[in-house]
């Protein structure tokens, strides 16, 4: 899959008090980019507690769901476009079906 845009992650565990998640959010990264998913079944053998939430979103867990990450996936061009990383509480405040 092509990530759209992998600074995203990178700023955000830059950040102060987020350095604990840079391994999982590579982690992440370098599974997404060599997955060829087409559907949510494909993302789940990767991912087991990733949900899907309506509106090409979809939520992954991050660091034992100390952080989220959300993205837009589109199967037909391979890309994900990520659109939200944040504490579990900052994903709380968010609509996600919309971020």
């Amino acid at each position: 899959m092509r990530i759209v845009s992998h600074r995203k992650l990178v700023e955000f565990y830059e950040k102060e008090g987020h350095g604990d998640s840079k391994v999982a959010l590579e982690r992440w990264y370098d599974i997404a980019e060599q997955a060829e998913w087409k559907n949510l079944s494909d993302i789940k053998v990767d991912f087991p507690t990733t949900d899907h939430v309506g509106n090409q979103r979809y939520v992954f867990n991050i660091k034992g769901n100390k952080y989220r990450l959300v993205v837009v996936v589109k199967f037909t061009i391979s890309h994900v476009f990520i659109r939200f990383v944040g504490t579990h509480s900052e994903y709380e405040k968010i609509d996600v079906k919309t971020i």
